[in-house]
């Protein structure tokens, strides 16, 4: 239960062989949408810095399903985007994600096509709900984890890495690993709560709650404070 077991954790990570159609963020550089070839670098500093302050406080683990392209693909963060990471939204603080590092940028904005993502990176309204309904709940948010089952991004070889696809069953089963990597560096006592069907069923016996994506925001703001609280 302490930052010095991250090394191993992150390299752990970056170890993992990718498939064509799957980016991994603290390994791979986009050569197309990353400002630079430090990118990975960047996001594997501020995931530590994230899980840094985490992992010795930790109550929960709430895991959702995958990495997506306006998320932790660019941030370096699971579940929360660009924007957020940046102190572009007005319902979370910077301080309550990375609360001593200064977050840096890893999108690269001339080769976003929105004007809004070029000034202020990109925005996954997923993370949008999971933070807002994180804050309202009577807990610090260093005693939360976001993570995702496979913690890599999927997506479509034919639309390009702007995508996101559902990732397959052996991807998600290849994910449970990190996922259980990550319950040993927690305290004991830890509880995994799914987020969505698909984490569910590559977790196995946990509480789950609804995703917020596809008109579930409803449900997941009212069944996970009933998990939690």
């Amino acid at each position: 239960m302490h930052e010095k077991h991250l090394p191993d954790f992150l390299k752990h990570l970056q170890e993992y062989k990718a498939a064509p159609d799957v980016f991994n963020p603290w390994k791979n550089h986009d050569k197309i949408y990353d400002v630079g070839i430090n990118a990975p670098a960047i996001r594997q500093r501020q995931l530590w810095d994230y899980l840094a302050c985490r992992i010795s406080r930790a109550k929960y683990i709430l895991c959702a399903e995958a990495v997506g392209y306006q998320g932790a693909k660019f941030s370096g963060v699971p579940l929360t985007s660009e924007r957020i990471l940046l102190g572009r939204s007005i319902e979370v603080a910077v301080s309550d994600i990375l609360p001593t590092a200064k977050p840096v940028r890893t999108s690269n904005p001339e080769a976003a096509s929105a004007k809004t993502v070029q000034q202020y990176g990109y925005a996954e309204p997923t993370a949008t709900i999971a933070w807002g309904l994180l804050k309202e709940l009577p807990l610090s948010p260093f005693e939360v984890i976001f993570w995702n089952i496979f913690p890599f991004h999927p997506f479509h070889k034919d639309k390009g890495r702007l995508s996101n696809r559902t990732p397959r069953t052996e991807e998600t089963g290849q994910g449970r690993k990190y996922l259980e990597h990550l319950v040993s560096l927690c305290p004991p006592g830890v509880k995994v709560i799914a987020i969505g069907e698909k984490a569910a069923e590559a977790i196995g016996d946990c509480p789950k709650v609804r995703h917020p994506a596809n008109g579930g925001a409803g449900m997941f703001r009212e069944q996970l404070p009933r998990i939690i609280l």
